[in-house]
Parts: C-alpha cells; structure tokens; sequence
C-alpha cells in the first residue's frame, strides 16, 4: 500500500536519511516511490497501515502521513486513479461520520472552489454525518504547487494550478511537537555551542537511539545530544576533556553537575548514566564493543584552537609532590594540554567508534565545512565504518554536515578509496593544525557570515 508522508519544509537534506533510519530502528520495509527536497510530500510504499503509523510517530521532520488513495497532475487524473486504486476501500467507511478538508501547499483556493472540489467526489457515497471537530475519519485534498524557492534555484516555472494533488485517509501525526518541549529557550542548562532541539532529536534519530541502547558523547559540552538520545529512551553517558562544560560554574552543587538539571526537567534521569573528564585521545573507555551509538559535535577550534592532554614538545613531567601529596591526585589540578589538529580529531574519533561500537552500531558525527568544500565533500572515512548518509545544514558561506556510519561485522570492509585524505599542518601552532580555523578567521575579518563558532 502507497502512503503519503508530508514533510517539515527545512532541514531538507536530512528528511530522507531520518525516514530510512527510523525504518531500520523499527525494522519496516521501507520503499521510497518519490521525494524531491523542493517539496515536502513523498509517498512510500509500506506493509500496512501500523507501519505507517509506528513509522511517522517516531520522525521529528515529519509531519504526519495519509492514507494514499489517488494522486494526478489534473483533477480528471486524480478522480481516475481515486476509483481504479481505492474502491475497494469506499464501503469501509461509507457510513462513519468524517471531514473532508483541501490543503493547498505554497498556493490557494477560495471557498466556492473548495466546496466544488469537495462535491466532486460525491462518488465516493460518503453517507455519514459531517462533523469538523472530532470525526471518525478525515479525507484530505493536497494540491502541491511550484514554489518561489524552487524556481528561484532550478528555474521550475511557475503556474496558478498545482502540479500534483493527492488525496487520501489521514492516519497519524508525528512527534514534531517535542521540539517545543525541547526547545533550548526552556531549557534549564545551555552552553553557547549547544545544539538546538530539532537537530539533536534528528541526530539520536539517525543514530537509532532506543530503549536498552548505550549511548555515548565525548564532547558533551551541556548535553543536548544526550538529553535527545535519553528522550527516545537510550541509556547516556559522556565526557569533556573540560569538566566545567557539564559541571558549571558552581563545582559545589548539591546535584553533582549543572548538566544533570536538563535530565531532571525532562523527567529522564533515570536514562543518565554519568559524564566524566577525558579527552578522545586520552579515555579510560577499554578497547570493547560496547556502545550502540556515538553521537558528537566536536570542537571546531575556531575560538582558541583544539587541545588535547599532554605537553607541547613532547616531554614527560616529572610528577610534583605538593604537602605529601602528587599534583594530580589534588582537587582543582588543571593536567597540560597541547594543540591538537583538526583533521586528527576527526581521524581519532573514527577510530574510537571502531573499538567501541557493537556491530551495526552507529555513529552520528558533525562536522564544518567551508565554501569551497560544498561542491565535492570527500567525507571522513574508515574501512570498518559504513557511510549511511550526509546530512548538510548551509550557511551562507559556510556549511556544517552531520555524518551517519555504520560499524562494519567484523569480516566486512568499505571502500575508502574517495575518502578525506587531508593530514594536519606542519607545526605546534592552532593555525598551523586547523585550515578550517584559518579559513573561518579570513571570512571574519572580510565580515562575512559564520555559524557558531567552537
């Protein structure tokens, strides 16, 4: 049976990729008939009508799916293929009380032309009462129409009919109403790099986060990735190579860390395992497959370059015995860092997953890019990790992609051949280990647009 899944109209690289994982999570056959990111309807073709209930429910980008029982490019085309697929259909529901509504999207209709259209399909012989507010069944008319945004990026010509009208059985909404709940104005612990809400839960989404699941983030800043993934019920945990990012400011409250009043707000404490100080070069995680995600927005180290534990020039420090006690095993001890290049960071927590992902674990990574990047975007890869997708939120001339993997069995290899194939700057300095931290500054200082710097 074909359904028709209407879609939020932003994030449009994204709406796919979290349709196919949440399939995966919920083990549906998923057939994609026809999507295209101008527009947000695509039909798929699916078992039964509680695949596409459970299917939707789950999405966040998402709006909510129908019932597909006809589709045209003109009315006459529709009312054909509404009596060739859906007939066999029309008795189920000919006595229920019901609503017929028209939605028109980036166009209009009167509401002398509504009526015509809904006394078009008298032949469906609809015998229940009309009822607007709480009907057994609603029906709905799409008319889908050119937007100025398309035109405007493929030079689609514009046209006062719609190009496409589906009609067909409303079923269910989504959970895009969590965002609202979510949203980072409410929330009781931010930092200036969290992610916002819509994202985060895209981003656990595409990770398969679920109940009796662990996930892990190891640059957990303020938690927004946890807190998604404790949302859809995966057991979380992370670490920061700075323990004021999950701590706060006060190192003396009652609750332990600042972070952990997100997790009490939204009444999943219970999914929060713990965070800890590490950093991804230095973790005290064994080498076994343990967790079922990884899901991070590590540093761009724009603001004051990256950093990592140990010593600039390599050497080892003497331990320092302070009233009989070493330095480090003291409160408040700061351990040296030294600078730390951008494409070893991405090379380093591939390479983290590998040893600690459960085969067909996944790990959702985000990662900036620069404009002259956005046409051919060789993506980070390893020959244990399988690329499921590549996700592009744009700026104006800068962009930042989320990349989903997926942990190879062990016997199985990919193909890395058109991978990322960049090494770090020669040198110690943070600008001579990050390109993109001096890209990033030459379009500040020219005044151009940026996203959020880390």
């Amino acid at each position: 049976m074909e359904y028709l899944v209407r879609l939020a109209q932003c994030h449009e690289t994204f709406r796919q990729p979290e349709l196919e994982a949440v399939a995966t999570l919920l083990g549906i056959d998923l057939e994609i008939i026809a999507y295209h990111e101008f527009t947000p309807f695509c039909v798929v073709r699916l078992k039964d009508e509680a695949a596409a209930r459970a299917l939707v429910a789950r999405c966040i980008l998402a709006k909510d799916v129908l019932e597909l029982w006809g589709q045209g490019r003109t009315y006459d085309d529709l009312h054909a293929d509404v009596q060739q697929r859906s007939q066999h259909l029309w008795e189920k529901y000919r006595q229920v009380s019901y609503a017929l509504a028209v939605d028109c999207f980036s166009g209009k209709r009167s509401t002398a032309k509504k009526t015509e259209i809904f006394e078009s399909f008298g032949y469906l012989g609809l015998e229940g009462n009309v009822r607007l507010k709480g009907p057994d069944e609603q029906f709905h008319v799409i008319e889908e129409y050119v937007t100025d945004v398309e035109q405007h990026a493929i030079g689609t010509e514009l046209s006062s009919e719609p190009r496409m009208i589906y009609f067909g059985r409303w079923l269910a909404k989504s959970q895009r109403d969590v965002i609202l709940t979510h949203t980072l104005k409410k929330r009781k612990y931010i930092s200036t790099t969290s992610m916002d809400a819509e994202l985060s839960l895209v981003t656990a989404n595409l990770a398969l986060a679920a109940p009796g699941k662990i996930f892990f983030d190891p640059f957990v800043g303020a938690g927004s990735f946890l807190v998604a993934a404790s949302h859809f019920g995966a057991l979380t945990l992370g670490s920061d190579i700075d323990p004021r990012a999950f701590r706060g400011k006060d190192h003396e409250r009652k609750d332990g860390m600042a972070m952990l009043q997100n997790f009490k707000q939204y009444n999943i404490v219970s999914q929060f395992i713990d965070a800890f100080t590490s950093d991804i070069t230095n973790t005290p995680w064994r080498d076994t497959q343990l967790l079922d995600g990884i899901v991070c927005d590590p540093p761009y180290g724009v603001r004051e370059g990256l950093r990592v534990l140990g010593t600039r020039d390599g050497k080892v420090i003497e331990p320092v015995i302070i009233d009989g006690e070493l330095n480090y095993y003291r409160k408040g001890y700061i351990p040296p860092k030294k600078p730390y290049g951008f494409e070893a960071l991405q090379k380093d927590v591939l390479e983290f997953a590998v040893r600690r992902l459960v085969p067909n674990g996944r790990l959702a990574m985000w990662m900036p890019t620069a404009s002259d990047e956005s046409k051919s975007f060789p993506v980070p890869m390893h020959p244990k990790l399988e690329v499921i997708s590549v996700c592009v939120q744009p700026f104006h001339n800068w962009s930042r992609r989320l990349m989903t993997y997926r942990r190879l069995p062990e016997g199985e290899e990919s193909d890395t051949t058109l991978g990322r194939n960049k090494t770090d700057g020669e040198g110690v300095s943070a600008d001579d280990l990050n390109a993109f931290r001096v890209k990033y500054n030459n379009r500040r200082a020219l005044g151009t647009d940026q996203p959020e710097s880390k």
